[in-house]
């Protein structure tokens, strides 16, 4: 375990000063919880497949916020459409373990065993996310968009989340996600509120936006 959190800080945490994090930032810190628990989890999975079936039937009390087809209809609540497997993962973990705190999910999460999270996330993660070609309405703020492009690439935001934004790995797939759940996201970073992988990757990034970037930012990707 002191290995593990050694690592964390040796290879995370010199990016974050470099961004300007400060060391009372919350991102600092590495969750205890959120290792602890990706390890149980981790340790549990030796031949153990995840069952997308059971996902489903599991998923029952998902879809009145991230509907039936995993695609929200409400704007402050994320699409699970899609999202990468381990991504998935990772979410439910830090809900039940503490190291995320939401009203609504901690306690959820909290009843669900390691089977659980492994079948849910193998459900969503199959699911199509929304149809990026269908028709949009008209963009009624086009100089946002253009500012939400340019705060992208200088953000390096593709290297992680790749070049059509549509994650990979344990990185969340942000493409087409709703515009005003992004901008909750990136101040939750921002302020410390979300550490993401309990580590300061996304404080590097989100530290430093203006109110302004992150408007911009949010509007651009929903818009993909």
């Amino acid at each position: 375990m002191p290995a593990i959190i050694s690592v964390l800080r040796e290879k995370v945490c010199p990016r974050a000063r470099r961004a300007g994090v400060p060391i009372s930032h919350p991102s600092w810190r590495p969750s205890l919880l959120f290792v602890f628990a990706l390890g149980a989890l981790i340790g549990d999975t030796t031949g153990v497949a995840a069952d997308a079936d059971a996902g489903k039937n599991k998923a029952e009390a998902c879809v009145a916020c991230h509907g039936d087809d995993g695609i929200s209809q409400t704007e402050d609540t994320p699409s699970l459409a899609s999202q990468p497997d381990l991504f998935l993962q990772w979410q439910l973990v830090f809900f039940r373990s503490g190291a995320r705190k939401n009203e609504v999910m901690g306690p959820i999460a909290e009843q669900l065993s390691n089977e659980d999270v492994r079948d849910l996330a193998a459900f969503f993660t199959s699911l199509k996310p929304s149809d990026s070609s269908a028709p949009k309405a008209p963009d009624d703020r086009p100089e946002l968009t253009e500012a939400g492009k340019k705060a992208a690439a200088d953000g390096r935001c593709a290297a992680c989340h790749g070049d059509d934004y549509a994650g990979t790995k344990a990185v969340a797939r942000i493409a087409g996600q709703h515009e005003e759940y992004l901008v909750k996201a990136l101040h939750d970073y921002k302020s410390g509120l979300r550490s993401g992988g309990g580590v300061a990757a996304m404080a590097e990034v989100a530290y430093p936006l203006s109110e302004e970037d992150i408007s911009a930012l949010a509007h651009y990707l929903s818009r993909l």
